[in-house]
């Protein structure tokens, strides 16, 4: 272990699973629903009644009997005296008898007696009458009882992503709340003498902790609720410390910043090793090939490396699939798609590569073109990357016009 120079790093697969080994999906909560948005359910959810409830009008019109209309034509409308009206969440003891109609309202209740429902625009009408001018089928523009869910029917299985339409069901069932599997809580510490804070002067050989909030940003946006613990500088009892209170605030995952390569004050693997379990330190990545992974305490940790592109780029790789597995997502693959270079590229050390690169529509598919320069504290060819183009392992060489699976950021 302690020859650096030598660790070869492991590849990404073979890195990724093991991070994953130490996850499992976490104990459920409840909660309102719209807080279970993009969250997977942990309960199934049965209908305890049809929906709709009644059967009821899909339009605004008249409510008549089919056998009434049937012959009803503009040269020849069916005559109908109106004997009531019916606006949406009232309902009419009165029956629509032979000759009659219901002036009624979307979603209102269907009178007694009433097969059919007859659009407005259909209709010539009066004070107290209607004429029909086009005749159609029995049950036109109804809404059957349990034609949208039947009673004791599996309307919502356990391990759904609750999206808008899953919200509406459950409100659909009189769910005010729902069982989902809880969020993680993931610690982001950025360590480094270096860092400054945010709304802090940048002095000489100083800069900003851009890692702490681009970090947390991923967390949030995968799911999972940041505890910012600001930055600690290279010194192993203040990281250490910063380490024990992330433990303390009960985090699920500890992702770190900085201070897992190979200098004297990177010290973050040297404090896993020392105060926890260190399982590798190194991939065969670019950028983020020095990224620790153990756990201190039986928490997982992460240290990223301390390169702003680097450290987001080796989250999407390991942080982001641990916190939808934590979620209990059944998948989390990335979407990719197959894209055309624009250009050349030349790589020769043997590293698999992730490129920044911005997506084009082309006339055979979608083009991928390098968003600048690609070195791992550019923090501006990921603002403008819509995705990842992977360059293999080995790869040396890609002439402009070759095929690239490019993972999508978004």
């Amino acid at each position: 272990m302690s020859d650096h120079g030598t660790y070869p790093g492991l590849s990404v697969e073979e890195a990724r699973e093991q991070v994953l080994a130490c996850f499992r999906p976490l104990k459920p909560e409840t909660v309102p629903i719209l807080d279970a948005l993009g969250r997977v359910l942990a309960e199934e959810i049965v209908a305890d009644m049809d929906v709709p409830p009644l059967d009821n009008s899909a339009m605004d019109g008249y409510a008549v009997r089919c056998d009434d209309i049937a012959s009803a034509s503009l040269q020849r409308p069916a005559r109908l005296r109106v004997v009531a009206d019916l606006a949406a969440g009232r309902v009419t003891e009165r029956p629509v008898g032979g000759g009659e109609a219901v002036r009624i309202m979307t979603g209102a209740p269907l009178p007694q007696g009433a097969d059919t429902v007859v659009r407005f625009e259909e209709t010539r009408s009066g004070e107290d009458w209607v004429e029909v001018i086009n005749a159609g089928p029995r049950g036109r523009n109804v809404r059957r009882a349990g034609e949208d869910v039947r009673k004791g029917r599996t309307v919502l299985q356990q391990g759904t992503v609750l999206r808008p339409q899953e919200i509406g069901m459950l409100a659909s069932m009189g769910r005010p709340e729902a069982t989902v599997v809880r969020r993680p809580r993931v610690a982001i510490l950025a360590t480094g003498d270096e860092l400054v804070g945010i709304g802090d002067e940048v002095g000489p050989g100083k800069i900003r902790n851009i890692n702490g909030y681009s970090n947390a940003a991923q967390v949030l946006k995968y799911g999972g609720l940041p505890l910012l613990l600001g930055f600690a500088t290279d010194r192993a009892d203040e990281l250490t410390e910063k380490i024990r209170e992330g433990i303390a605030a009960k985090a699920d995952l500890f992702v770190t910043s900085g201070g897992v390569s190979v200098g004297d004050f990177d010290l973050v693997k040297d404090v896993l090793a020392t105060a926890g379990d260190i399982d590798f330190w190194s991939i065969n990545m670019k950028p983020g090939r020095p990224m620790a992974f153990g756990t201190i305490d039986n928490t997982p940790l992460l240290g990223l490396p301390g390169n702003p592109v680097a450290a987001m780029i080796s989250f999407e790789l390991f942080a982001r699939p641990a916190i939808l597995k934590m979620l209990g997502y059944p998948d989390w693959e990335w979407r990719s798609v197959d894209a055309r270079l624009r250009m050349s590229i030349e790589r020769n050390d043997g590293y698999r590569h992730y490129l920044r690169v911005h997506l084009h529509t082309g006339e055979d598919g979608p083009e991928a073109e390098l968003t600048g320069d690609q070195g791992a504290g550019i923090l501006r060819s990921m603002v403008l990357a819509d995705g990842l183009a992977v360059l293999p392992e080995g790869c040396t060489h890609l002439a402009a016009g070759s095929r690239v699976r490019v993972l999508l950021l978004d």
